[in-house]
């Protein structure tokens, strides 16, 4: 199958509501431009394009192989333009930097008494909204202004603006040391996974007190301790500590409760914070307050007020669904979630444009748990296939080790006994290249690859003896997340004792309640 051309323009133009499009056709109406104009006649063909032709947008002749380059570039920069005129995407950012740049054109002319005052109801905007880059960069035009002596200010206004400038460049390299450690730890834990280890837990321990800034006592705003909190969070889940990591989500989150103007203004950090907080309530399996965060949750993505942008209701759609996947996990109810598969598969192909692939595999492997758990193991593994093989999807390891542990253990409840020597053997292969296996992963392949030698009579002794092995894992602080994976454990209590997986799920959520 040939492999889809890919065009910045074209997913440009593509991404265009319709409302857009009618301003953009508007905007280039007011521009005086004929509508003949080969930049236009190039949005027209893109429109009707269901994917990115350069052969037929030449086929016309209009347009040469010469000229495309220039006419592409003109026609991206008039679409950008457009779209920062249109009101859904006029943001306070925006609007700060659109008051910036007239301040700057007044000062060029020399009116400079009105530069000032633009300059300060800027500041006061961007000081408000927690803009504080910005604000930096408009008290620097006034000092350059007041520096002319020409504006016959007020005696102490130049040790007013030094202490101004002094305070918010403070803060914003303390959010910049927030941010970038954040970002580093991210990057860990994308490159690396979860700590394994005493050895790794001291590395990054060390690693991350060493770049965490002093701020103590300092007097922060809403975007420092968004970052702090973010810098904390990231750290804790590295460390596998999940009650800090629901402490600092739930920081997170309340700040945006406590500013609600901040949910409008910055909507997917409030998004990755409840996401966060959502996980952190998984995986220390408190039902209670993730059933009342996912509600609160869905209440205030719901609301008019929320913002709404294609990226946004892909963010929406992606945390919601995931985490109401979980909740059915949580509580085992297996079989009622399997008519939500319909959705999920729906809203994937929905928002496929705006979400990346390995949020696509993930999605899948949490429908073949569902499946897995309501005892469809033939749709369970139909959907493990999907993650296993797609070749060229750089998923995170731990992942797909686990696609191929349930794979293997699916087959095994699904009576393909056929199949299970060579797929062990491909998974045995896959597995060794890894690094630092988990070792509940080693004990799983292990009784596994022995299986075709147990007798029927023996299977009950042979899975309790694996239990057994297991058991002790679930507290362990570096190996108890395989258990979130995977709820190996009661799949052998199932076995053990004959009850269904749901059942044993249920019975011990009443406990843990």
């Amino acid at each position: 199958m040939p492999k889809t051309q890919k065009d910045n323009l074209f997913d440009l133009v593509k991404s265009l509501s319709k409302s857009e499009k009618r301003q953009f056709k508007l905007y280039v109406g007011r521009l005086g431009v004929n509508e003949d104009a080969k930049f236009m006649q190039l949005f027209q063909i893109l429109e009707k394009q269901s994917e990115y032709n350069e052969a037929q947008i030449l086929k016309g002749g209009t347009i040469t192989k010469n000229q495309l380059s220039n006419i592409k570039a003109h026609l991206y920069k008039q679409l950008l333009v457009s779209l920062r005129l249109n009101p859904s995407h006029q943001n306070v950012r925006i609007q700060l930097r659109e008051q910036l740049d007239f301040a700057t054109i007044l000062y060029h002319k020399g009116l400079y008494n009105q530069s000032l005052k633009i300059l300060d109801r800027a500041k006061n905007l961007a000081l408000q909204h927690e803009e504080k880059n910005i604000a930096y960069e408009i008290i620097e035009l006034e000092k350059v202004i007041e520096s002319q002596y020409i504006t016959r200010s007020i005696s102490n206004r130049a040790d007013e603006l030094t202490i101004e400038a002094k305070d918010i460049s403070r803060l914003n390299v303390i959010a910049s040391k927030l941010s970038n450690l954040s970002l580093q730890l991210y990057g860990i834990f994308l490159k690396k996974g979860y700590v394994k280890n005493d050895e790794e837990y001291q590395i990054i321990t060390k690693y991350f007190h060493d770049r965490m800034p002093e701020v103590e006592g300092e007097n922060l705003g809403f975007r420092e301790k968004l970052w702090l909190n973010k810098a904390y969070l990231w750290y804790s889940f590295l460390i596998q500590d999940f009650r800090s990591c629901y402490k600092y989500a739930l920081k997170w989150t309340n700040l945006f409760y406590e500013h609600p103007e901040m949910i409008t203004l910055n909507p997917v950090f409030y998004l990755r914070g409840k996401q966060y907080l959502l996980e952190a309530l998984f995986y220390i399996k408190d039902i209670g307050r993730f059933k009342e965060t996912l509600e609160k949750m869905e209440g205030t993505v719901a609301s008019d007020a929320f913002p709404k942008s294609e990226n946004i209701e892909s963010l929406i759609f992606l945390h919601l669904y995931s985490h109401k996947l979980n909740l059915h996990f949580m509580e085992g109810r297996f079989e009622e979630g399997i008519p939500m598969v319909k959705e999920v598969l729906e809203g994937i192909s929905q928002h496929k444009d705006t979400i990346d692939e390995h949020h696509i595999m993930i999605l899948y492997y949490k429908i073949a748990c569902l499946y897995f758990g309501a005892g469809r193991n033939k749709m369970c593994i139909e959907y493990l296939q999907k993650i296993i093989c797609n070749k060229s999807l750089q998923m995170r390891e731990d992942l797909l080790c686990f696609s191929r542990i349930l794979n293997l253990v699916a087959h095994y409840e699904a009576g393909e006994d056929y199949h299970l020597e060579r797929l062990i053997k491909s998974t045995y292969k896959f597995l060794i290249k890894m690094e630092d296996l988990y070792q509940v992963q080693k004990e799983m392949i292990r009784f596994l690859k022995g299986l075709g030698d147990i007798y029927p009579h023996q299977l009950k002794a042979e899975f309790q003896k694996l239990y057994d092995q297991l058991k002790p894992f679930e507290d362990d602080p570096y190996e108890r997340r395989s258990f979130l994976y995977l709820d190996i454990l009661s799949w052998l209590e199932s076995h053990i004792t004959g009850k269904s997986i749901p059942e044993i799920i249920r019975e011990k959520a009443l406990i843990e309640k």
